[in-house]
Formats: C-alpha cells, sequence, structure tokens
C-alpha cells in the first residue's frame, strides 16, 4: 500500500502525517511505503519545520531526513491513497489529479481538518490529532483487505 500525505508546504502536518503513519504501520507490521508532498511549491527542498521537527521527536518520530516537495500528476498513479490534511488542499488534489487517473483522494482525518500548526503555534495538538487520525486510517485500510499485506 503506497500513501500519499498532502499539505500546503509540506513542512508541518504532511511530513509529521507521513511519520507517524510510516511508524504505526511498521509497529503493526504491514507493509506499507508513505510519503508526503505540499500543494504549493514555497518550501521545495526545506527540512520540516523546526518546532514540528521537536514536537514529533518528544513522541519518537524522526522527520530530520524528509525534504519538502511539491506534488505532481505522476504522484497520482504511483499511490495507491492520497490523503489531505485540510479541505482547502482537498480541493486543489482533486483539481491536480489528471482526468481519467481514479487513485482515491480524501481527507487525512476523514471528516475533519488537521489545523497548520505553522499559523495556530498548537504543534501537539496537530500531532494528536494526526496520531489518532492514522490508527483509524490503518484499521480501515486493514479492515478493507484481509490480504493486507504484512512486513517479513
Amino acid at each position: 500500500m503506497r500513501i500519499l500525505c498532502v499539505c500546503l508546504g509540506n513542512i508541518c502536518r504532511s511530513p509529521t502525517a507521513e511519520a507517524v503513519l510510516r511508524g504505526m504501520g511498521r509497529a503493526r507490521g504491514l507493509a506499507i511505503d508513505v510519503d508526503s508532498a505540499g500543494t504549493s511549491s514555497w518550501h521545495i527542498g526545506d527540512a520540516p519545520y523546526g518546532p514540528a521537527v521537536r514536537a514529533a521527536a518528544a513522541r519518537g518520530y524522526d522527520l530530520t531526513g524528509q525534504r519538502a516537495r511539491q506534488i505532481n500528476s505522476g504522484d497520482f498513479e504511483r499511490f495507491d491513497l492520497v490523503l489531505a490534511m485540510d479541505t482547502t488542499n482537498l480541493e486543489a488534489l482533486r483539481r491536480l489529479r489528471p482526468q481519467g487517473v481514479e487513485t482515491p483522494v480524501g481527507l487525512f482525518a476523514n471528516d475533519q481538518d488537521v489545523p497548520d500548526p505553522y499559523y495556530t503555534r498548537d504543534f501537539d495538538g496537530a500531532l494528536d490529532l494526526i496520531e489518532s487520525a492514522a490508527a483509524v486510517r490503518l484499521d480501515q485500510l486493514q479492515n478493507a483487505s484481509a490480504a493486507f499485506p504484512k512486513l517479513r
């Protein structure tokens, strides 16, 4: 299963979601490939934002090797699921998805936005929501497919 997490700049929410999904998936023994991207080009090549890195590290997630990138049309064919961190980015993804490509696109936290901690300054609150939503997403994926690939 290949999942892409997407926010605006790819320096706070989506890199955090990438690390959380990867870590939780690994802990469950799932073969899961996770990446992240932004809908904007503002931070291409930048490391995740320091306060997001520190909040994630305090809970055992490592964001330090990640670099921001912008989503591209090929991502919709490379990934099995594309998850937006908020409704604004969800709408952007729907516009960016190439015609004829049916890769599912949805909200990471199912029916709610993950507030951008770059603006709210609530990095722990965003991480709480991301961890909760990641657990729900992994449950949904496992329940949808009894044949979900396991790590060996």
